[in-house]
């Protein structure tokens, strides 16, 4: 049974003349299938292509009013797959919107195509960006009901929630199939654009990441361990946030002395991943990393639900020299609301009352395992 994507409806109002919607996501993330389903609701001509294949880059590299025209034919949109295969994609786009207006123009990118440098430059103000995550556990809810999907929590912790992932019965084959997609597909964009010259470090600094969700990174303690320089370890961080492998988030610092500010913290984009990064795949009651797994899960699902919503948003933690931590603050219209993520128990009143006294009208609550469907669902 195919799995609804809330987005599938706002990708298609953004299909217009003299725009281009950009799908970006992992590979893998449900990007080809999502093109598939808004095909059959487009009323107009429209040619599908995959910027893997060659026949079609060399024509939307080409550069050539003559060339396009002559490829676009009749049809009134074009989509393109994997978009940031194609050379010199940014351009080609800005001379098919420039030219030829009344085309409508639809791309996907498992990488950001900005990693290529090839759309960044050449359509600014003439894109309009989505991000296709792994299944929500909204999306869920629609697709099993809220009950069913309750009473999958430990699977989706485990095995995360790429669509294949989710629709797989047998558990090796899950960790098979996860086995494969971080060991083939997953930064396979990253390699190719990124002039990756260790590529093996490339895994061993994800798993180091693996270890340290929930805790701030510092870059110097990476490079020793990677035997690598600094600048090269912030290349590889830079290039898998671009590739959509990690996501990261900075420190909350407005009116005290003693908050934490300068350091980051990384975040997987789906749990199974980080899983199986480290080849880990146990039931949560044998695991020892239960609450690093729950902050990853709620973080990443509430990057969905305000991306579903349509809330702009910023992303924080918050921590203080003498460890007083909340794992979430997010601030949009203009205020700040804070969320501490507890596998059990509540947040300490004392760290909420420093932090409410220091930004007034903030909101703060624990989000544990009896009301995180009120957190992940409108």
């Amino acid at each position: 049974m195919l799995i609804e994507r809330i987005l599938t409806s706002k990708v298609l109002k953004a299909i217009e003349p003299g725009k281009v919607a950009v799908v970006y996501g992992p590979r893998q993330v449900g990007k080809t299938t999502l093109l598939s389903e808004l095909s059959k609701k487009l009323n107009e001509p429209h040619l599908k292509i995959n910027g893997d294949q060659l026949k079609y880059r060399e024509v939307l590299s080409s550069e050539d009013n003559q060339k396009l025209r002559g490829f676009i034919g009749n049809n009134k949109i074009l989509i393109i797959d994997e978009a940031q295969r194609v050379p010199n994609i940014g351009l080609n786009l800005k001379i098919i919107v420039d030219n030829f207006s009344e085309v409508k123009l639809l791309v996907t990118g498992s990488a950001s195509l900005d990693l290529a440098g090839k759309v960044s430059e050449p359509l600014t103000g003439r894109k309009k960006t989505f991000m296709l995550y792994p299944v929500s556990y909204q999306e869920i809810e629609k697709w099993q009901g809220s009950f069913e999907a309750r009473q999958q929590l430990e699977r989706w912790l485990i095995f995360g929630a790429y669509p294949e992932a989710l629709t797989i019965e047998s558990r090796r084959q899950r960790e098979d199939y996860l086995a494969e997609l971080v060991s083939s597909y997953l930064y396979k964009d990253m390699l190719d654009f990124g002039d990756i010259k260790k590529s093996d470090k490339i895994v061993d600094l994800l798993r180091l990441l693996a270890f340290q969700i929930g805790q701030e990174v510092a870059i110097s303690e990476l490079a020793s361990n990677l035997a690598l320089d600094r600048v090269t370890v912030e290349k590889y961080l830079d290039l898998l946030e671009k590739s959509f492998v990690i996501y990261k988030i900075g420190g909350f610092s407005r009116n005290l002395r003693k908050e934490i500010a300068k350091t980051d913290r990384y975040y997987f984009y789906d749990n199974g991943v980080r899983n199986a990064l480290i080849e880990n795949f146990n039931d949560i009651k044998l695991r020892g990393d239960k609450g690093q797994l729950w902050e990853n899960f709620l973080l990443v699902e509430r990057l969905k639900l305000n991306q579903n919503l349509g809330r702009r948003t910023n992303y924080y933690f918050w921590r203080t020299y003498d460890q007083k931590e909340i794992d979430l603050i997010e601030e949009r219209e203009g205020k700040i609301y804070g969320f501490e993520f507890k596998w059990q128990g509540k947040i300490r009143p004392i760290v909420e009352k420093e932090f409410t006294q220091a930004y007034k009208g903030a909101e703060v609550e624990t989000v544990n395992q009896d009301n995180f469907t009120d957190f992940l669902v409108p």
